[in-house]
């Protein structure tokens, strides 16, 4: 350990040796199943023994190992005749393996790690073999596999350990884990020959410099290498992976283009030592730009896994055959190198030597399904387990991941200031008082004359323009004219808004449209605007369209009367619709949720695009426009700021360098902490600040909160069987918003038994990206038909039949610990939910860590 620091001064005490492993966690494939559930005793499922094997259901014809056979009896492998199986089950008191007895006829087949069907509580489930024993604990007799679905060992011994560290960190069971490791089999791919050939299988060829020359990061001019040079540790960085060792660091960006060539060298490197590389990163898009620089040069540019050295691409939006036909080339070791979304975390790669997280902060890292892992934390616990290096970076690293070097486990790796500023774009505010001394109306003007200025000569050089807009939509929300209250629906309370012009005005969340007065134009552009000044070319003026939707059979305020209504937040299509009339004669293209746009030529055009969606530019931007910075710096969110200069240093990094004219406009006020750090372009001042501020508070990372969802009697229940640790604060309940209710179905089951997304968190963010939506209703969701007195089956008249009791409205508990009793808090949890499950009580939903606290 000495020696390896020695080597990077600026990353001491973050450096492991090779292969060394956590021993202190629990391991799914132990020799003894784990105890039952702390709190009250548990009542076992039928069929499933408390000592955690599976006994033969009554009159079966199953032996017992090496016990003589009676005639019609299974007759037992003759080698290894136990299988320890993890069921899938949602029960939490039933999370663990189970003994089973393994048939002769079965024996080659149900190998570890391969899927198999067993009698459980009755009914048939799938599980995975974890392991094959001599014998078993249990003194009575074991059922028999029902079926081996394939002897293909899709589940590996690391990932096994892994999927039971993360359910035991989030206070979930191993089989949810498993269903985000492991995607469904697809009997066709798996039954295709296995390729073969030169290369495949085996590790690229390390190159004198350290790279590898059958992967893009190896070829030599790369500015993935240069861009490692600016770095004082960057070289030590590289020549720890290259030399078999495992550095961890958490790695701030330079701005501009140049990360995927970067993460391409470091993975070049770790693959020259002969070990295998992931990186994970958002979405697709980032997935294909750094597959693309990982991809050698005469392969072209499809990053398909079956060549030798090229890439797996493990994505979200591929299909069922071409996903698990990729999962089974890095599970077989035809390839050392995956790059994929939040889910390839999990990928198998054999002798794992580095993991990348791209962009830790970004919401998409941040798994919707239970038990609701993040892919950083999910890094971490992988890094414990393999001993792998890890890094962990982006243009603006989390809160969190500044935790990491904070208490010693990561180092940090940061370019010096002269080369960030011959790389940044030169960043202006609006809010400045020099440009308040030549346009009065710059801080209420959306787009103030700064930008239109910008915009113009950015256009006029033949470079385009990217406006980012945090909101998609035409007019994401309404509200009063006269008194500024919310626009809110009469039957649900939910929000207004409007989709396109021209549209009537509708709910957002049951879709109802709001009554049109009578006389109201419907005609673009013709709509009252009352107390509106200027316009988008001009420079002045508010910005903020009014729209009409009140008067009589329309809108009334509740809280004034009044029937006249304003746009509070203007989306993304009406951004376009008013640029294009600022700006005649210039192509307007808009990335959003309906069509994201990979990259856009070196041509004058205005981009319009939401957080996340931004496409990249081939020669960079000539001007970004970061408008309506008050909709992201105003959320109620805890990490309101930290996600508001992370999306903007994303959109700034594609611009230019200040060199080449590269110019951001921010619409914001320059004192506020989001703004300066974007200005000087040094994210890692402002979050040492947010992490300084949220210590003195006791708000994450400097401590654990589990957010748990529920009905009233359901939390109470919890409450009463959990034993929490010493000085935990229990706040709430507060009832849940409507669009995060729980969800009624079993816990990350969908229909058909596929995995269900639960509601998202971050409104803002899924305009660009697919995001995980509510698939149900409350607890108290009534049986479809339960209120009509004249369904089939029911007995009496109609007048004798009761209304349907009212739904309970589900409730949320916000319980935080000290960082160090995260580890106790999880177990307490998940002891009172296996508890509640045992006595088949409502359900609740536990989510530690939730990305939104409030």
């Amino acid at each position: 350990m000495d020696d390896e620091s020695a080597v990077i001064p600026g990353l001491a005490g973050a450096v492991v040796a090779a292969g060394s492993r956590s021993t202190g966690g629990p391991t799914p494939a132990g020799g003894v199943p784990s105890a039952a559930p702390a709190g009250r005793p548990a009542r076992p499922a039928a069929g499933a023994a408390k000592s955690g094997v599976a006994p033969a259901k009554r009159g079966a014809v199953a032996a017992k190992p090496g016990g003589s056979e009676k005639p019609g009896a299974v007759v037992p492998a003759e080698e290894l005749p136990v299988a320890r199986v993890v069921v899938d089950t949602p029960l939490v008191h039933l999370d663990r393996p189970f003994d089973y007895l393994v048939p002769a006829a079965m024996a080659a087949a149900a190998v570890p790690g391969s899927r198999v069907r067993v009698r459980f509580g009755g009914r048939l489930v799938d599980g995975f073999v974890l392991e094959r024993s001599e014998r078993s604990d249990h003194t009575g007799r074991l059922a028999p596999l029902a079926r081996s679905v394939s002897a293909e060992p899709v589940l590996s011994e690391p990932v096994a350990r892994l999927a039971r560290a993360v359910a035991d960190r989030y206070a979930g069971t191993m089989a949810d884990v498993l269903r985000l490791a492991v995607p469904p089999r697809h009997a066709r791919a798996e039954a295709e020959p296995v390729v073969t050939g030169p290369g495949v299988g085996a590790a690229p060829t390390a190159t004198a410099s350290g790279g590898a020359a059958e992967l893009g990061g190896g070829r030599s001019g790369d500015p993935g290498r240069a861009g490692w040079s600016i770095y004082p540790d960057g070289p030590d960085f590289l020549a720890a992976l290259s030399s078999g060792r495992s550095p961890r660091a958490v790695w701030w960006a330079p701005p501009g283009p140049s990360w995927p060539a970067m993460i391409a060298v470091a993975v070049a490197a770790t693959v020259a030592s002969g070990r295998g590389a992931l990186v994970v990163v958002p979405d697709h898009r980032d997935a294909d730009r750094v597959a693309a620089a990982l991809t050698p040069p005469e392969t072209g540019t499809e990053a398909g896994p079956a060549a030798g050295g090229v890439p797996a691409v493990l994505r979200a939006d591929l299909g069922p055959a071409e996903r698990y036909r990729r999962f089974l080339t890095v599970r077989r070791g035809q390839t050392r190198v995956v790059v994929g979304t939040r889910a390839a975390v999990f990928a198998p790669v054999a002798d794992l030597g580095l993991l990348v997280v791209w962009d830790d902060g970004d919401d998409l890292h941040s798994e919707p399904r239970a038990p609701y892992p993040h892919t950083r934390d999910v890094a971490v616990l992988r890094a414990r387990e393999e001993g792998c290096a890890v890094l962990v970076g982006g243009f603006s690293p989390s809160v969190d991941a500044e935790a990491l070097a904070r208490v010693g486990w990561a180092g940090r790796l940061a370019a010096g200031r002269d080369a960030v500023r011959r790389l940044a774009p030169r960043v202006e505010a609006v809010g400045s008082d020099f440009e308040a001394s030549i346009d009065p109306a710059a801080r209420a003007a959306r787009l103030p004359s700064l930008a239109v200025r910008a915009a113009r000569a950015a256009l006029a050089g033949g470079a385009p323009v990217l406006v980012q807009v945090p909101r998609r939509g035409y007019h994401p929300s309404i509200a009063c004219a006269d008194c500024r209250r919310p626009a809110r629906c009469r039957s649900c309370a939910g929000p207004l808004g409007r989709s396109a012009a021209g549209a009537a005005l509708a709910c957002r969340w049951c879709g109802r449209p709001v009554p049109r007065p009578a006389g109201h134009p419907t005609a673009p552009g013709q709509e009252p605007v009352p107390g509106r000044v200027g316009a988008f070319g001009a420079g002045v003026g508010s910005g903020r369209s009014a729209v009409s939707g009140g008067g009589v059979g329309g809108w009334r305020c509740t809280g004034c009367g009044g029937t006249r209504l304003r746009a509070s937040v203007t989306g993304d299509r009406r951004t376009a619709e008013e640029l294009g009339r600022a700006f005649p004669g210039i192509p307007v293209r808009t990335s959003g949720r309906d069509t994201v746009l990979a990259t856009v030529p070196a041509e004058a055009a205005l981009v319009i695009a939401t957080p996340g969606a931004e496409p990249v530019a081939e020669a960079g931007y000539g001007a970004v426009l970061l408008l309506d910075g008050w909709a992201l710096l105003g959320r109620p969110d805890l990490r309101a700021g930290e996600e508001t200069l992370r999306r903007w240093m994303a959109a700034s990094a594609l611009a230019r360098p200040a060199p080449a004219g590269g110019l951001v406009v921010v619409a914001a006020d320059l004192g506020l902490g989001p703004v300066q750090a974007l200005v000087r372009w040094d994210p890692g001042l402002f979050v040492a600040r947010e992490s300084d501020e949220r210590a003195e508070l006791g708000f994450p990372p400097v401590s654990r909160v589990a957010a748990v969802d529920g009905t009233p009697a359901a939390l109470d229940d919890l409450l009463a069987a959990a034993t929490l640790p010493a000085g935990a604060e229990v706040l709430g309940p507060v009832p849940v918003p409507r669009r995060e209710a729980v969800p009624r179905q079993e816990p990350g089951r969908g229909a058909g038994g596929e995995p269900a997304p639960e509601p998202g968190h971050a409104p803002g963010r899924g305009s660009g990206r697919a995001q995980g939506r509510e698939q149900g209703r409350g607890l108290g969701r009534v049986r479809a038909g339960s209120g009509d007195p004249n369904e089939p089956g029911r007995r009496g008249p109609p007048e004798q039949v009761k209304p349907p009791e009212p739904a309970e409205e589900p409730e949320r508990l916000i319980i935080r610990v000290r960082r160090e009793q995260g580890a106790d808090l999880a177990a307490a949890l998940r002891a009172a939910r296996g508890v509640l499950d045992a006595r088949r009580a409502g359900r609740v939903r536990v989510q530690l860590d939730p990305l939104t606290i409030g």
